[in-house]
């Protein structure tokens, strides 16, 4: 987590207004539009690593020379599904039901109503296109149906896991040895995944042209260098640096152990966040407990979560090079966001899917053409508003029903006034509502938190019982943004379960045909 004075530092530093006007364009823009699965503050620019060395250069360059860097973003959801379900189909979760990774995008019922935002951007004349992840991969359902072209790729021809190296701790090994500390097995807590995904890490047998990540750049690359009748929406998705952390040595070895440093962890921070019935209501999670007992296989595991990071950097950066060299580099919009935050010890944990600032606050850089300085917005923006920004920004007809608004006014004046929180749900009935500095969170059975972003970005002090009346008066404040109703959690229909192709043709066709608005 960035702390505070460092924020405002950068705050002041920036440009107060761009150098340019984020207004309808006059010949369609382009969208590059690049997803990067578990990012959270740590890219080099926003601040949040405690290490000297950014994993992030190609990002970091890339703000650089000309990107706005939103420094106070959140996603809609703190897990995978749930966020890029709201960003995709610009409808926070307690509207659309889908708050959990199990839960299938097209069984909403108001999903079914609306197109969503790849959607409306081929409705109204662009040619969309899309590998890798973007939207949330169900049985048979990758959100294919959404694009006019859809590569699922061919798979890495190699490169797995180094069986003799792995680190694992489900099977409690440690460079493919088993560990000398005591194994501790799974309660269930880790952290929204769903899929019960190991807490493993390694080395793999290839190189980085052998891994999905990469393979996926590379068609991106070649979809900019192939000309098109259309302006193109072209999203990618980078997998990386979702577990497990299985990536070349290479990139292990850029992050040598030795200068791997430790994010401060409070012993006993937990302790004041309780129920109701006074009972503490959270513990450390069975990842922490492990990689706890062993100060250099706790570095092992942040070294490995930064090793996935600069694969994915490398990834971005393959294809920044290709649009900087293509036709399309002075026409083209280019929006690169991870989907939701990551734990990597903080409050006690790895992971995600909590309501603290360190699962819900994302990396967001926008850069439209004619940015040529990098410039820092310090306001409170979420995931859920880029469908609506990116219709000002392309010049589409405004369309109804979106729960975001549109962030192209800060795109011309990064520090103008915007009073809006900001909203993460992570459950039926659980939320935290912020801005600049406070920061509210209510879940479904009455627990309450609320922090002073500015004295304590780590949230390590819950003044939720507290009868200061500026407290007082502030948690009232946010309190009144706190979604008013949720809708029931979504059922699966267990449609869609038989195939990619069966699925596809069925569900596009369908679409198409339909009045969606």
């Amino acid at each position: 987590m960035r702390p505070f004075s460092a924020l405002l530092s950068a705050f002041l530093l920036a440009p107060l207004v761009s150098l340019y006007a984020a207004e309808a364009p006059k010949q369609p823009y382009n969208v590059l539009f690049i997803a990067i699965d578990d990012l959270n503050d740590w890219v080099g620019t926003f601040g949040g690593a405690p290490q000297e060395q950014s994993a992030t250069p190609n990002m970091d360059r890339f703000i650089s020379e000309g990107a706005m860097a939103f420094q106070q973003a959140s996603c809609a959801a703190p897990v995978c599904g749930p966020s890029r379900a709201a960003l995709l189909s610009g409808m926070m979760p307690n509207r659309t039901g889908i708050y959990l990774n199990t839960q299938r995008f097209l069984d909403s019922t108001e999903v079914q109503k609306h197109l969503t935002l790849p959607e409306y951007f081929s409705k109204n004349g662009y040619f969309t296109l899309s590998t890798g992840k973007v939207f949330h991969r169900h049985p048979g359902d990758s959100g294919q149906w959404a694009w006019d072209l859809w590569y699922d790729g061919d798979g890495a021809k190699g490169g797995g896991a180094n069986k003799d190296l792995i680190t694992s701790r489900a099977k409690n090994l440690v460079k493919g040895q088993k560990n000398a500390v005591p194994a501790i097995p799974s309660e269930g807590d880790e952290g929204g995944e769903g899929e019960g995904t190991d807490f493993a890490w390694g080395p793999t047998t290839g190189g980085k042209e052998d891994t999905k990540d990469w393979q996926a750049a590379e068609w991106a690359v070649k979809q900019l260098g192939t000309p098109r009748d259309k302006p193109v929406f072209l999203a990618l998705g980078i997998s990386k640096p979702h577990l497990t952390w299985f990536v070349p040595q290479e990139y292990f070895d850029r992050h040598p152990l030795e200068s791997i440093k430790l994010p401060k962890i409070l012993d006993n921070d937990l302790e004041d966040i309780t129920t109701p019935q006074g009972e503490v209501k959270f513990k450390s999670t069975t990842d922490f407990r492990w990689a706890q007992q062993d100060p250099q296989l706790f570095k092992s595991a942040i070294q490995a979560y930064l090793a996935a990071c600069s694969l994915a950097d490398d990834c971005v950066g393959h294809v920044l090079n290709a649009l900087a060299k293509s036709p399309a580099k002075d026409n083209t919009i280019v929006v690169i966001w991870g989907d939701h935050g990551w734990h990597l010890g903080e409050k006690q944990r790895f992971r995600k899917f909590t309501l603290w600032a360190e699962s819900a606050r994302v990396p967001l850089i926008i850069r439209t053409p004619g940015m040529t300085t990098r410039l820092d917005s310090q306001r409170n923006v979420n995931l859920i508003d880029l469908y609506p920004t990116l219709i000002e920004l392309c010049g589409l007809p405004p369309k109804k029903n979106l729960d975001g608004r549109s962030i192209a006014p800060l795109l011309r004046n990064p520090s103008m006034a915007w009073p809006y929180p900001s909203i993460t749900i992570n459950a039926n009935g659980s939320a935290c509502v912020h801005d600049e500095r406070w920061y509210f969170i209510r879940y479904n059975d009455g627990t309450e938190e609320f922090y002073d972003m500015e004295k304590d970005p780590m949230q390590w002090n819950n003044l939720s019982k507290s009868d200061n009346p500026e407290i007082l008066s502030q948690k009232a404040r946010l309190a009144k943004s706190f979604p008013s109703s949720f809708v029931p959690d979504v059922q699966s229909s267990g449609k869609g379960e038989e195939g990619k192709g069966p699925l596809d043709m069925t569900i596009k066709g369908v679409r198409a045909k339909a009045n969606l608005q």
